[in-house]
């Protein structure tokens, strides 16, 4: 399964005053894993950038003047998306300020029904009362943020994708049985292997006959007395 993590940037609260995209960051993950194809654009929102919003990305009017505007990379977009389901925080905002976009330029909006709201999945999930914002679910789930000291819409695409393999289940979404994830190889690997907490009741029957095993002690005796299988018998 195809999915998109997405978010933008604007101008400000509400398209129907004016406020434009300025940034649109994506990931796409496919099984629920990062595919390592992304989408980045910057976009000049013909529209001086107020000081609030400014605070709030530090995309300024001089960095925006002569980035194209949304009509230039529509097509793009939506290529790049595609009919995937599009995983966004706070869905509803990123969605109107898109159907916006597309609208003025003559292209047909995007259903609300292809957003899967990870702000909303997070307050189904978490305990009443848990803070659902990105930096707090960063922070819950172990993930970097640490370079995240203004908002920026792929940085926030990466985060956000994080997160939602986290909200899901991971990489274990299909799997039910107990288990424990260990580290197969240095702290920062993704490779996780699953071991089970299922004992049986009864052990298996050694399969190993007497001549392997009398072959084996005479193996081991030749390596002399700091072999390792002197030292753990």
């Amino acid at each position: 399964m195809r999915e998109i993590v997405l978010d933008t940037e604007t101008t400000g609260l509400d398209p129907a005053t004016g406020d434009r995209i300025v940034e649109i960051g994506a990931v796409e993950i496919v099984n629920y894993l990062p595919t390592g194809r992304t989408y980045h654009q910057y976009i000049d929102p013909q529209r001086p950038m107020p000081a609030d919003a400014f605070a709030v990305h530090g995309l300024g009017d001089e960095f925006l003047r002569g980035k194209p505007v949304f009509n230039q990379i529509a097509a793009e977009f939506l290529a790049f998306i595609g009919d995937a389901p599009l995983v966004i925080h706070n869905a509803s905002f990123d969605m109107r300020f898109l159907n916006a976009e597309l609208k003025n330029c003559g292209h047909p909006e995007l259903p609300h029904s292809r957003a899967v709201d990870t702000l909303a999945l997070a307050r189904d999930k978490l305990p009443g009362g848990a803070s659902a914002s990105l930096d707090s679910l960063c922070q819950r789930f172990g993930i970097d943020n640490s370079g995240r000291e203004l908002h920026g819409a792929l940085l926030d695409s990466q985060l956000l994708a994080e997160v939602y393999l986290e909200l899901v289940g991971g990489r274990q979404t299909t799997i039910t049985f107990a288990s424990e994830t260990i580290a197969t190889g240095p702290a920062d690997d993704t490779v996780r292997a699953l071991v089970a907490r299922r004992p049986r009741p009864v052990p298996l029957p050694s399969r190993l006959s007497e001549a392997e095993a009398a072959a084996h002690a005479a193996l081991v005796a030749r390596m002399g007395p700091g072999a390792l299988w002197l030292a753990s018998a």
